[in-house]
């Protein structure tokens, strides 16, 4: 495939979000919209499972499973984003070869997890993910940075009253986890150390625009989701930021793969598609694939 083509891998999808690069060169993502979770390849789309609610972020554990943040029905299909009190925000766990879902957290310290969204995993096993919160009416949840085991033995909340924390990945060497902040266009850095802490500020991303989901480059850079504008912000570690323009205005996320992992895979979620594209730097391999 040219450096400068986009191939459309699969459309029609309601909301696709969470994209996951297979080891078989397919990838699943979840469909937001419709609460479930789909392998796309070559224009084709089979259904995995059908968690409900409003399946986000996506990543293979330890153990082969598929991992997801639910929020429990974000209704951003409609962008009114109003779900209100009683959307059960959960982790959960999906054997992909039979469609099981299990729930392994839905709550942090008795506290019920508001909108889990984008979650990533350490080379050692241990899950950090994001709640972006909910908002309605006039009330607004704040979610935040928690660290948990896969095997529902402990969670930790690194750090629970931000504003709109969305993607979250982990810089080459694990000790680092970077955060993108929605609303703010903030992108923040934590150490990857299982206890409460403030962040480090990496740099905002200017203009009108909101920061969605995000995968990091063997490079260390950071390749976000941007809304409104309309594309992938990288950011590096240094605050400096470069755009590269989709035709979607609700691009939410990435993910690398290929052989030479500079296999793009692109959600663009105003137009229901998974797109692949090359991009310029090949991206971090994730610890754990299926």
């Amino acid at each position: 495939m040219p450096d400068n083509t986009i191939e459309v891998v699969a459309e029609g999808l309601v909301f696709p979000e969470g994209p996951v690069a297979m080891a078989d060169g397919s990838a699943l993502v979840v469909e937001l919209g419709a609460g479930r979770v789909t392998r796309c390849w070559n224009g084709r789309t089979e259904v995995v499972a059908e968690p409900g609610g409003g399946p986000n972020g996506a990543a293979i554990g330890p153990d082969g499973a598929l991992y997801v943040c639910n929020s429990g029905g974000l209704d951003l299909v409609k962008f009114g984003n109003r779900t209100g009190p009683g959307a059960e925000g959960r982790i959960e766990r999906i054997d992909l070869s039979t469609g099981k879902v299990e729930r392994v957290f839905e709550a942090c310290d008795g506290v019920p997890l508001s909108a889990p969204n984008d979650l990533v995993f350490a080379a050692d096993g241990t899950l950090w993910f994001t709640d972006l919160g909910k908002r309605y009416d006039r009330i607004t949840e704040t979610g935040g940075l928690y660290c948990c085991q896969p095997d529902g033995s402990a969670i930790t909340a690194i750090f629970p009253h931000a504003l709109s924390f969305n993607g979250v990945g982990l810089s080459p060497d694990g000790g680092t986890v970077y955060v993108a902040d929605t609303f703010t266009a903030r992108v923040y850095a934590f150490k990857a150390e299982a206890k409460a802490q403030r962040p480090r500020l990496v740099g905002t991303v200017p203009g009108l625009l909101d920061l969605d989901s995000l995968a990091i480059t063997q490079a260390g850079n950071i390749c976000i989701g941007t809304l409104h504008r309309g594309g992938i912000t990288t950011m590096t570690p240094q605050g400096d930021s470069a755009h590269r323009a989709f035709d979607d205005p609700y691009v939410t996320n990435i993910a690398f793969g290929g052989a030479d992992m500079r296999d793009a895979f692109v959600t663009l979620s105003r137009t229901g598609r998974l797109v692949r594209a090359r991009w310029d730097e090949p991206g971090l391999k994730l610890p754990f694939n299926a």
